[in-house]
């Protein structure tokens, strides 16, 4: 079966959950279940490279039948015809010389050729429930990010790079990893010698952590209080295209790259709290975020683009 050599398309950023897309090919996996290929997508596949937000799930309809979206995958295809799917990916993500493809990953159906499929139309609904989720911890991950560097601003002895606000980048710095739930995400960063070289100042922390805790949720109420609008800024709409979150916060326009799914406003939010835990010899430090969804804040809604 023949591969697609153009990227697929993705309506996610702006927040499509529905679509229908023309089938470019259904490869096989190795553990026997189908990757269904479309020209354009409204599903956000994992990504391999820095897997912070989970896949979207949902259904896929072609040639009459339903099937369950159980997972959804990136996958590239080489300029020699090579396929290769998530960490068996030999190259850098955006490798203009691969094409760059979300695999809709579904149970193989009985009495079916996956060939059978390739050209017929498919109708895609992502569970939008769950995405409107998603975005909105998405959303409330970048703003911890904000309020967590203000909140320890103070502890910089040397200047370092800042964010967006203007404000040493603890969260760049010191990330380890982040992953993203329903509602929910938790962060987990290293306080080790390479940061304190960079001049973080660790000492007593332990001690403060309740305070630099409350500082962040005071940061947090007002922000979610402003109801911001958010935007994604996309230079167009192929998968691998370089995206960077936008939010009109009181203190300035929050920005930070971003390939996620987002809540469209911070009106969608009823609050945003984070709860801070610091490892016994001082080198973890963990934030967990909770979100709370505004009442009647409904799914997900179409986000502004730029």
């Amino acid at each position: 079966m023949s591969l697609p050599t153009t990227s697929t398309t993705v309506g996610y950023p702006a927040g499509d959950v529905a679509g229908k897309s023309p089938v470019l090919a259904v490869p096989v996996l190795p553990d026997g279940r189908w990757a269904v290929v479309v020209a354009d997508t409204p599903f956000h596949p994992l990504d391999h490279t820095w897997p912070d937000q989970p896949a979207d799930t949902g259904t896929l309809t072609v040639a009459g039948r339903t099937h369950p979206v159980v997972d959804c995958q990136t996958a590239g295809v080489g300029p020699d015809g090579e396929f290769a799917v998530a960490g068996d990916i030999p190259v850098r993500r955006g490798d203009e010389s691969w094409a760059w493809l979300v695999l809709h990953v579904v149970d193989p159906a009985d009495g079916v050729e996956p060939a059978s499929l390739v050209g017929a139309e498919a109708v895609l609904a992502v569970d939008p429930e769950r995405r409107a989720a998603l975005s909105a911890a998405h959303t409330a991950c970048h703003l911890m990010a904000f309020a967590l560097n203000e909140a320890l601003a103070e502890r910089w002895r040397k200047e370092v790079r800042t964010d967006a606000l203007g404000r040493p980048d603890f969260d760049n710095l010191a990330m380890d990893t982040s992953r993203i739930g329903e509602w929910t995400s938790r962060d987990d960063y290293r306080i080790g010698k390479s940061l304190r070289k960079k001049g973080f100042g660790s000492e007593g922390l332990a001690d403060d952590l309740a305070a630099v805790q409350e500082r962040a949720n005071a940061t947090l109420a007002g922000w979610v209080a402003s109801g911001a609008a958010v935007r994604i800024e996309v230079p167009d709409t192929a998968l691998t295209a370089r995206r960077v979150w936008h939010c009109a916060l009181p203190d300035g326009d929050a920005h930070i790259p971003c390939g996620g799914s987002h809540a469209h406003s911070l009106a969608n939010l009823a609050s945003v709290v984070v709860g801070l835990d610091l490892s016994a010899d001082g080198t973890e430090l963990t934030a967990r975020t909770t979100v709370t969804p505004a009442p009647a804040s409904g799914g997900p809604a179409r986000i502004s683009t730029t």
